[in-house]
């Protein structure tokens, strides 16, 4: 079975970003951004994916991946 995988813990190490940090940067609350670094979503906000790859300068396809369970 396949699900979407945002990549934000990968990024946040990459760019040596704290949870706290970023949640603060983005005006975040920190149980729905974990619940998103854990894939744990049925919907994804398009506000939260332009501000992420805004955040990190990436693209929308740096950040979203399609993963196998």
């Amino acid at each position: 079975m396949k699900y979407l995988h945002i990549r934000i813990t990968e990024l946040l190490q990459e760019h040596n970003i704290s949870k706290t940090k970023i949640c603060k940067d983005l005006d975040l609350q920190r149980g729905n951004f974990n619940r998103y670094c854990r894939d744990e979503f049925q919907r994804i906000d398009a506000g939260l994916i332009l501000k992420l790859c805004d955040y990190f300068n990436c693209s929308v396809s740096d950040l979203l991946e399609i993963k196998e369970k």
